[in-house]
Order: C-alpha cells, then sequence, then structure tokens
C-alpha cells in the first residue's frame, strides 16, 4: 500500500541524466525550502505515461506558481529517460529509480506488471517543505492517471 498522508517522506538520492552529464537528485535538498510533487509512473515511451508528463511539462507554470518541485520517477534507465525528456520536450527532472528502492519504499512498485517484475504504480505524492506526505494517490491500472486538480488543491492548502 503507497504511504499516506501525515507519514515523513522516505529521502532518496536518484540519478538524473541531462546534456550536461548524471546528476544526483536528493528528496530531503528540498525540505524547509520548496514542497515536492513525485510523479511515479511505470515506463517511459509508453503513451499514458507519455501523454502523463506531456500534461505537466504543459503546466509546470501552475506548479511554479504554487511553489513546488516536480519530479517524474520511473524505473527506467536515466538514459533512456533522458531521451525521452528530450523527445518530449519535458521541462522537469526525470529520476531513474533503476534499483527500484524508493518505489518499493512508497509502496507504489508492481510485483509483477504485465510480465514484468518490479515496475513503478502510476502515483503521486505532494510533500509539504517539512518532509510530510501531504496527499498520496495511487492506482493498480496503469491507465489511470493521478487526478491533478486534487494535486495542486494539496499544493494550494499548504499557503
Amino acid at each position: 500500500m503507497a504511504l499516506q498522508p501525515g507519514t515523513q517522506a522516505p529521502d532518496f538520492v536518484l540519478k538524473s541524466k541531462s546534456a550536461t552529464g548524471l546528476d544526483d537528485i536528493r528528496l530531503s535538498d528540498q525540505f524547509g525550502k520548496k514542497p515536492v510533487v513525485l510523479l511515479f509512473f511505470p515506463f517511459a515511451f509508453t503513451g499514458v505515461c507519455t501523454a502523463e508528463m506531456c500534461t505537466i511539462r504543459d503546466t509546470l507554470n501552475v506548479y511554479g506558481s504554487l511553489g513546488a518541485t516536480v519530479y517524474g520517477i520511473s524505473v527506467d534507465s536515466p538514459f533512456a529517460q533522458e531521451a525521452m525528456a528530450q523527445k518530449e520536450g519535458l521541462n522537469f527532472p526525470l529520476l531513474s529509480d533503476f534499483n527500484k528502492e524508493v518505489s518499493t519504499a512508497y509502496g507504489v512498485l508492481y510485483e509483477d506488471f504485465i510480465g514484468f517484475k518490479g515496475v513503478s504504480k502510476r502515483a503521486a505524492f505532494v510533500i509539504g517543505k517539512d518532509g510530510k506526505i501531504v496527499f498520496s494517490s495511487y492506482s493498480d491500472d496503469p491507465k489511470v492517471v493521478p487526478d491533478f486538480d486534487q494535486v495542486q488543491a494539496a499544493l494550494k492548502s499548504l499557503g
């Protein structure tokens, strides 16, 4: 089961690939500064996942106006994620949970996803500046994307 609101968000360090190379992204670097939106998705370059990430790309200014940092997370390699980000013009970091530790810690890892072992479920978490989860949503149906109005409402509730 996915972590619930009120829970301290597990810290992590994940790789993100950009034109300048591999970067380590540590969640706790945002604590005390900005709320964070974590969007877990199953696979890069698949229809629903691409549409979801492009929706965020097209509305990133809304999240920015709410003071939030947004990260997409999947078990894909950072190199596949970079290719997707470049192809789709994504304007926020994609983080590679290649070792599946973060998806496991957040309770959003499929044991078996159409024959693939260890794939992230589609999920959204809003984490306050204090590092506590204020919103949590996940689906066992990979075609169901998070309700972004609820994600934004959770950010607005942080004031």
